[in-house]
């Protein structure tokens, strides 16, 4: 079996692999610039998931398991691996932690005014007429309620929050006192203080939100997007602040990556820019090989109860 890494991991986490599996052999990369040559005799590619496309994949012609080191998928080619039957796990999962961090940590910066305390501090100015408000007691909803989701209100429920989520099939789960459908989205946000989408970019999320969705939330809301940035166009949001249709902005990710200098984004007071940072954390590659490892364990064992097996039919 030869398992190809186009992601690139430390020699550390390498000697770690190889000392594992002495049976299996390994050709570790810096990129799939480097790993194209070697396609056409790996059985298992180890990527980020946003370098594969079908000219690669028809190369790869004995590819039977994708693993990507990433939760997003949705640059795959998922047709041609439906069609080969290729197995595709990702990581999804390992970023709870830090994901939901960032989330309450962005609830606390916009309600405690820490951008102007910060800017004050930085003019030497003393005004003590800031005006704070308490998160605590506040309604939160989440879009996505699997592990990041129910990361963020677990978190929530600490500040005494009301939390409510939003999903595929409305199956109410673990930290959220109720959970609805997608469908039913425009019933819900008119009662949230603050909304977090960690929604991945499927067919059906793709541009969910809309000026009429914005129009629905109350107009002293946070909105947060640590999912994924087609989720909403850069001008419905620009617009839902700019109006004060909503009271603040707080975004991880965008529709064009890296965000342009010129993006009027940037300059919006009322809106919190970070460059796709919030899934950071130096545990990343440990959580992730670590389900690498153990889906590895399961094909060198003949079973097929793989962790976070990916529906190539609905892209997640």
């Amino acid at each position: 079996m030869v398992i190809l890494f186009s992601a690139s991991i430390s020699e550390k986490h390498q000697h770690t692999l190889v000392e594992s599996y002495p049976n299996v052999e390994f050709i570790f990369t810096t990129g799939m610039e480097e790993a194209e040559q070697h396609l056409e005799k790996a059985s298992v590619l180890v990527t980020y998931g946003d370098d594969v496309d079908e000219s690669k994949l028809e190369r790869a012609a004995q590819l039977k398991w994708i693993m990507v080191l990433s939760a997003g998928v949705e640059q795959l080619p998922f047709q041609q691996i439906e069609d080969r039957g290729i197995l595709i796990t990702n990581a999804r999962g390992i970023h709870k932690t830090q994901m939901a961090e960032y989330s309450l940590s962005m609830m606390l910066q916009v309600y405690r005014q820490e951008k102007t305390l910060m800017e004050n501090e930085k003019n030497h100015k003393w005004d003590k007429s800031v005006r704070m408000k308490e998160i605590t007691g506040q309604t939160l909803l989440v879009l996505g309620t699997g592990a990041i989701g129910q990361e963020v209100a677990r978190l929530a429920k600490a500040f005494q929050m009301t939390t409510i989520g939003v999903s595929r099939s409305g199956r109410l789960v673990e930290h959220f006192d109720q959970v609805y459908t997608i469908k039913a989205i425009k019933e819900v946000l008119p009662s949230a203080d603050f909304i977090v989408s960690v929604l991945p970019s499927t067919a059906e999320t793709r541009y969910l939100l809309t000026e009429e969705h914005f129009i629905l939330m109350k107009h002293d809301a946070v909105f947060i997007n640590i999912g994924r940035g087609d989720l909403v166009r850069t001008e419905t949001l620009l617009q839902a602040v700019k109006e004060q249709q909503i009271a603040h902005a707080v975004l991880d990710v965008f529709e064009q990556e890296p965000l342009p200098e010129d993006s009027p984004l940037w300059a919006e007071p009322n809106i919190t820019v970070t460059p796709h940072i919030s899934g950071q954390s130096p545990n990343y590659m440990v959580r992730a090989l670590a389900i690498f490892q153990e889906n590895l364990d399961k094909l060198l064992n003949g079973e097929s109860d793989y962790v976070n097996k990916v529906d190539p039919s609905r892209g997640y």
